[in-house]
């Protein structure tokens, strides 16, 4: 399993998170919403600090993560964070690792 983040998207957090050296920012399974992989759930995306990353991404000094406790969310399947430039969001695909 691996987190892969566009340049688009990484200009995204730049912009809309303030993301910046030495942040790191969580993916994580939020109750609500849905997705391709689970109805009812989402993926949340936040600053916060590493406790038992199961996946990072290191980029332009900023590290991406993804929590033990989240992994049964991604259910085997590789995170391909984009943007959506009508939107300004950012969108998610999931790929079968």
């Amino acid at each position: 399993m691996k987190i892969l983040i566009s340049a688009d998207a990484m200009n995204w957090f730049h912009k809309e998170m303030e993301a910046v050296k030495g942040d790191t920012i969580r993916f994580f399974a939020r109750y609500g919403g849905s997705s391709p992989l689970h109805e009812g759930f989402s993926l949340g995306v936040t600053k916060d600090t590493p406790f038992e990353p199961t996946v990072t991404y290191k980029v332009e000094e900023i590290l991406f993560f993804i929590e033990e406790t989240d992994e049964w969310y991604f259910d085997g399947h590789d995170l391909y964070v984009e943007l959506d430039p009508k939107k300004d969001e950012l969108t998610y695909a999931y790929k079968k690792a």
